[in-house]
């Protein structure tokens, strides 16, 4: 009696004390949470290999409007700005937040993001909630979940009938134990047997087992969020619930091994795990989940696109609540681009700039070192952010909805033996290729041609950027070349530029956007105020009079 009041009394104080803990935890993230809503996550190592993975994996999104290449998030250190946009509470969040600022979609499916967000935007007691939920995924394992989406299925081995043959005996000598327990004999050479198949599967068992330890959580996540009607009033169809519940306890079996956590349940786990061996069940079991799971793929995505699509709306809903201006878009059909107070988001205390463009493009000259190149940047940057997330860093934002090309950051390629200039003529001519397109483009280019001489600079940039610069298109160029000026005014471009001005011998900018073209240079004066020697001052300015003034 003593020693069953005693276990109960343990049992009792087990219950205590994982409530306890539990409690703590929960405080302490909702604490974090609160603290933390409208800024940029502190201290987190963004492992881009893995946040990536559902991207480019995803066959769907060959379907989108446009796809962020490469080269395109390289110019626009798209990376950088993901770190600083992300909010989410989970991995899943997370690899569904890369996926959207890489896929341009359409209009339609924006104002059904922006719609949601908005919504977690005003209803912090649900989006604390449905943070809360979404941390539960918050682990490394949570990235492998697109696997089970976007991996090619596993083929069945040609060995498989045997599996079932010698799985068929292994009961039957089990049967047959209760007439004639000699039969049992047999269960020895089939267990030897079935112990290699059972480990020979366990490479493939192994590689999904993270996956499938996570479809469950994410299934419990899944229901969790469901059961708030706001959420199913944006949310229509919940099907996938359903279907990816029917084959939860096939995951469950099979991921269990993952979720031993101590000594005692490890010995019930060598129980299990002889008993699995002996009559082939995880092989049997693990190749019949393989078919549930590419029967109901399109289902895990649902789930995976439910609880992404949530989180990333939650995002940028801290995004609205931060410190720095934010406006949503407003696309129009005019051939018109209206930006006020743009900045950049990486930038602290950025100084803003406005500018209106009606049927013309953009040609910007500027002193080195004013700004050209970020302002360039932050155009296109907040493009991309409002043509996938519905926000921009700016007070208003109006422009159609277009494709975005860049020529920003280009280097030559070693390996390709492919020279700088030659680098520069493939990257522009998909610039010109895609100049062809009907819709809107936005094309952004700096420094155009700087791989080659003068003469040939000027006469190729000017003939590229007025074959580009199409009735339905927007070029934006910065370049140092102010011959460039007097003949694309001619081709319908808008001059603007930057300066700066010395200051006791301090060279100072003020990074404030003017209408007009560059009517000063400052390369040489650089120089000067940096200590080079009088007589290359005096040899350059004197150059500069005989040949170019």
């Amino acid at each position: 009696m003593n020693w069953f009041l005693g276990t109960l009394l343990l049992v009792l104080a087990f219950y205590i004390l994982n409530r306890y803990w539990k409690k703590k935890k929960h405080s302490k993230l909702t604490k974090n949470l609160l603290e933390n809503w409208g800024k940029p996550k502190q201290e987190e190592y963004f492992n881009f290999y893995s946040i990536r993975q559902y991207f480019d994996n995803n066959t769907q999104k060959e379907k989108a409007h446009q796809i962020i290449s490469e080269h395109i998030k390289n110019d626009l250190d798209l990376e950088p700005i993901f770190a600083f946009i992300d909010r989410t509470a989970s991995k899943i969040g997370q690899q569904y937040l890369y996926y959207k600022l890489r896929t341009i979609q359409s209009v339609e499916k924006l104002n059904e993001f922006d719609r949601l967000s908005h919504f977690f935007q005003t209803n912090s007691k649900l989006r604390l909630q449905a943070q809360i939920a979404l941390s539960y995924l918050n682990t490394h394992d949570a990235y492998d979940l697109e696997k089970l989406v976007n991996d090619a299925p596993i083929q069945k081995p040609t060995y498989i009938k045997y599996v079932y043959l010698l799985s068929g005996l292994a009961l039957i000598a089990v049967l047959f134990s209760f007439f004639y327990p000699l039969s049992l004999v047999f269960l020895v050479p089939i267990f030897f047997i079935n112990t290699v198949i059972h480990y020979r599967n366990k490479e493939y068992v192994s590689y999904f087992i993270s996956a499938v330890s996570q479809l469950n959580k994410a299934l419990e996540v899944a229901k969790s969020l469901k059961q708030h009607k706001e959420i199913q009033t944006h949310f229509k169809d919940f099907s996938f619930i359903k279907k990816v519940s029917a084959i939860g306890w096939k995951t469950k079996f099979i991921s269990f091994e993952k979720q031993m956590s101590n000594e005692f349940q490890m010995v019930f786990w060598l129980l299990i795990e002889l008993f699995k061996i002996q009559f082939n069940i995880e092989s049997i079991l693990f190749f019949n989940f393989t078919d549930a799971i590419e029967n109901e793929k399109r289902s895990i995505d649902k789930l995976f696109q439910f609880i992404g699509e949530i989180d990333v709306a939650i995002s940028v809903a801290s995004l609205h609540e931060g410190a720095q201006q934010v406006c949503k878009p407003v696309f129009t059909k005019k051939n018109e681009l209206e930006l006020t107070e743009i900045s950049h988001p990486l930038l602290t205390d950025c100084i803003t700039n406005d500018l209106y463009l009606n049927q013309k493009s953009l040609l910007l000259t500027g002193s080195n070192m004013s700004g050209k190149t970020t302002f360039i940047r932050s155009l296109a940057i907040n493009s991309i952010l409002a043509q996938t997330l519905n926000i921009c860093f700016a007070k208003s934002y109006r422009a159609p909805f277009m494709k975005i090309y860049s020529a920003i950051r280009i280097a030559d390629d070693l390996l390709e033996d492919t020279s700088y200039y030659l680098q520069e003529v493939l990257t522009i001519k998909k610039l010109i290729e895609a100049s062809e397109y009907d819709e809107p483009c936005l094309f952004v280019l700096d420094e155009i041609f700087k791989g080659t001489n003068t003469v040939e600079r000027i006469s190729g940039g000017k003939a590229i950027l007025s074959y580009l610069n199409k009735p339905q298109h927007f070029v934006l160029v910065s370049t140092h070349d102010i011959e460039l000026t007097d003949m694309l005014e001619k081709d319908a471009f808008e001059l603007y530029h930057f300066t700066e001005k010395v200051e006791e011998e301090v060279l100072f900018f003020d990074h404030k956007l003017k209408k007009g073209k560059l009517k000063t240079r400052n390369a040489i004066r650089i120089l000067e105020l940096y200590g080079y020697p009088k007589e290359v001052i005096s040899d350059a300015r004197k150059t500069q009079q005989e040949k170019f003034d």
